[in-house]
């Protein structure tokens, strides 16, 4: 079963801030990211997945954010 950005971020006990700092980013874009409100990259995608400790295959993207 695939879950979204938020869940995995929770599910590692992350805030969106600690998430943001790990991955060099900002809150604002950790939040986008999560609600669909703009793409994310592949290389920003894999450094998430691998600062949550998941795979890119768990996660559930939203189509419109998926093929761009």
């Amino acid at each position: 079963m695939k879950i979204s950005l938020k869940a995995a971020r929770v599910n590692a006990g992350l805030t969106q801030t600690q998430a943001a700092i790990k991955a060099g980013k900002n809150k604002m874009t950790i939040s986008n990211w999560e609600n669909g409100k703009s793409p994310i990259d592949s290389f920003s995608l894999e450094k998430l997945c691998a600062i949550y400790g998941v795979t890119i295959g768990d996660i559930f993207l939203p189509s419109k954010l998926a093929n761009r």
